[in-house]
């Protein structure tokens, strides 16, 4: 007889399972904020006290798992993101916008990595789901623009700047709740239109694509350790 404890507790998985993946998603959160998303499969592995192929019979890729580890802060950015553009005040849903995405990176650290990586364009699905994304955006930016409250010259990159400095201070101040959230206030009332007063230098190419993946933030590209 199956032991209670192996019984099916939820769509094709058994308790202990559930349970296996439960402490691999936890350690892959601590984990990543503090290796960065890059960090080797092994230590996630040793850190939830599973073994590497167990993991790996959950999670196939590196991708898998990091989109599951932060499903839950991706579906609150989509939601965010979904009612922002529904709000009848662009800027009231952008300003809500860039507020829930800080306020992600505050709670888990390692999300910053993964909001970037979360839609890896390895298939054609992930890369429609990136473009979307990004669609929505410019077109919340362009209300907030039409509606004479976000600065004309405000450019996508901007927010990938913004996300970027919050994110730095963030880590170099992970129990300071106050400086982070006055930065963001700050940033705010600096992309009203109100507060242009005079030419900005040339937008960055910087992207939210192109952010740096890793805990240091340091400009390399992704290795493809397992």
């Amino acid at each position: 007889m199956v032991e209670e404890s192996s019984r099916i507790a939820g769509p094709g998985l058994r308790a202990d399972a559930r349970r296996n993946r439960g402490r691999i998603l936890v350690a892959a959160r601590a984990v990543f904020a503090e290796h960065g998303i890059d960090a080797p499969i092994a230590t996630v592995a040793r850190r939830a006290g599973v073994g590497v192929a167990t993991l790996y019979r959950r999670f196939p890729t590196r991708d898998a798992l990091v989109r599951a580890a932060f499903a839950q802060q991706m579906e609150t950015c989509a939601r965010a993101l979904t009612e922002a553009l529904a709000d009848p005040d662009p800027w009231r849903g952008f300003q809500r916008l860039v507020e829930t995405a800080c306020e992600l990176q505050r709670e888990e650290q390692g999300f910053s990595a993964a909001f970037v990586a979360a839609f890896p364009d390895s298939t054609v699905e992930h890369a429609q789901a990136r473009e979307r994304a990004e669609r929505d955006l410019m077109t919340l930016v362009r209300r907030a623009q039409a509606a004479g409250a976000l600065r004309a010259d405000f450019h996508p990159s901007d927010l990938a700047v913004a996300l970027l400095s919050h994110c730095g201070l963030v880590t170099a101040l992970p129990r300071d709740s106050a400086a982070p959230r006055r930065l963001v206030a700050y940033l705010l009332q600096s992309f009203r239109a109100e507060a242009a007063h005079g030419a900005l230098p040339p937008p960055s190419a910087l992207s939210l694509r192109g952010l740096p993946l890793a805990a240091d933030s340091s400009q390399r590209q992704r290795p493809s350790r397992a």
